[in-house]
């Protein structure tokens, strides 16, 4: 078994892009909420989310035209080449070598398959743009980031298990790259804001009129959200040799899937999860300095969650904070988005906050680092990522030792 590392990171979201920018927004707990403009909200008494404003897909797309790549799509790749350079990696020097793309998403082309409707239904079959019926296909999004680096010697896969997709993309990169199937992953998770995401949790009266505040008694549900993040995972011995700086090490990882219900969170599986993944990181509970919670903002999962997080590490569990109050609920970038903010805070010695907070709930019972980050040595930090139909998964990072 080979230890893998973490040497590139690239971000899309509505706080911020790239590394850089987005651990500075996570520092400063940037809100990325606002009106959504990504589709007609008419009809909606609220309509709150967070988008991605400014985004230039010509920046980042330079193989695989932007007419070819749903805004998902684009996510990706812009993220995977971020990862990439941020890494010290020349594009060419991958093409040389065995990789894994494995990219998570819950809607994937959804967005696009929305306009394709609607086209029909406003208009006409022969008014559809031919060029969009091909970015629908989810598998596009993994697809697309081969393509657009000119891999050809990869594994590439388009992992669909919902909300907990980031952590199973990371996963499924970090067992090649250990057991030496791979010499690099390229692993995480982009979705893009669509209507029937938005319109699936605001008919479950899951939707928050204003701000996502996961852990307050007040909290009300989430944001949907938008964007990407994509780890390059190597072997710990192969950075050493080329001077790469290594973020965090992935320790190991648990998954899990209870199918208990559809929507509802199940307490005793999610605590079988955490306790998967750090049997197979070697680490003690006592160990985890930090939790990186799935968080959303519902009442039933933040209790739920929390309930499981006592059982596994006590009564004063570590700190337990929401990167969701800041991005939105991502779905199935949203464990990679966490993953990304984790290996951020392990190396800049940082935890984020849990903004929007107001008083905790005393079913949850944890310290989210209501509102402001705190400066701390971070170790082991632990991600959480629960999803529709049971579907669990967590990863362990610590600092490369």
């Amino acid at each position: 078994m080979r230890r893998v590392v973490v040497t590139g990171i690239g971000v899309v979201s509505s706080i911020g892009t790239g590394a850089g920018e987005f651990a500075e927004a996570l520092w400063e707990g940037r809100s990325g909420a606002g009106p959504i403009e990504a589709f007609d909200t008419t009809g909606f008494a609220h309509a709150n989310g967070c988008e991605v404003r400014g985004f230039e897909p010509e920046r980042w797309l330079r193989r695989v035209p932007v007419s070819e790549a749903g805004r998902a799509t684009q996510f990706a790749i812009a993220a995977a080449r971020m990862a990439v350079a941020d890494a010290g990696i020349a594009e060419s020097a991958l093409r040389e070598r065995p990789g894994v793309v494995s990219i998570g998403t819950t809607d994937g082309g959804s967005d696009d398959g929305e306009r394709l409707a609607q086209t029909v239904v406003r208009e006409s079959f022969e008014a559809m743009d031919p060029a969009a019926a091909r970015r629908v296909p989810a598998s596009r999004l993994a697809v697309g980031v081969a393509r657009e680096l000119g891999l050809t010697d990869v594994d590439v896969s388009t992992v669909a298990t919902a909300c907990a997709a980031g952590n199973y993309a990371i996963g499924n990169g970090f067992d090649a790259v250990r057991l030496g199937e791979a010499e690099y992953a390229l692993s995480g998770g982009a979705d893009a804001l669509c209507r029937m995401t938005f319109t699936g949790f605001y008919r479950l009266g899951a939707v928050d009129p204003e701000r996502c505040r996961p852990f307050d008694k007040d909290r009300r549900g989430i944001l949907t959200g938008e964007g990407a993040a994509v780890l390059l995972l190597e072997p710990l011995e192969a950075a050493r040799e080329r001077g790469a700086r290594s973020y965090a090490e992935v320790l190991g990882y648990g998954l899990n899937c209870d199918a208990h219900h559809q929507v509802a969170p199940d307490g005793d599986s999610v605590r079988r999860c955490m306790e998967l993944a750090l049997a197979d990181a070697g680490v003690a509970p006592d160990e985890v300095d930090l939790i990186s919670a799935h968080g959303t903002g519902t009442k039933a999962n933040d209790a739920t969650e929390c309930g499981a997080i006592r059982q596994v590490f006590g009564e004063q569990p570590p700190r337990t904070v929401s990167v969701k109050s800041m991005l939105g609920h991502t779905m199935g970038a949203a464990s990679a988005l966490g993953a990304a903010a984790c290996a951020l805070g392990i190396a800049g010695s940082f935890v984020p906050p849990t903004i929007n907070h107001g008083e905790t709930d005393p079913e949850c019972g944890i310290d989210c680092v209501p509102n402001t980050a705190v400066e701390a040595e971070l170790n082991v930090v632990q991600n959480n990522a629960l999803a529709f139909g049971g579907n669990n998964a967590v990863v362990v990072l610590g600092r490369p030792r």
